[in-house]
């Protein structure tokens, strides 16, 4: 997918736990786990404010486009996605 997540680095940057920013934010550490391994096929923006607003971030801080190269492309079409 041509959309990665760097919520990690924001976690790792601001000294703060998955499980605090989980509990902070109001979504199971599950939910954000999902996120924030790129496995979410999409997220609301009430969710990317918080997530935000406790960061201190901008949006663009947490998500970036990549382009997709044709290997990752194939892959993706060979697992089904």
């Amino acid at each position: 997918m041509p959309i990665t997540v760097d919520i990690d680095v924001m976690l790792a940057r601001r000294k703060m736990s998955v499980g605090e920013l989980a509990e902070r934010v109001g979504i199971t550490p599950a939910n954000l786990a999902v996120l924030k391994n790129g496995r979410a096929k999409a997220v609301r923006f009430a969710t990317l404010a918080a997530l935000c607003e406790v960061l201190d971030c901008q949006p663009g801080d947490l998500l970036r486009w990549e382009a997709e190269t044709e290997a990752d492309a194939g892959a993706e079409a060979a697992v089904g996605g």
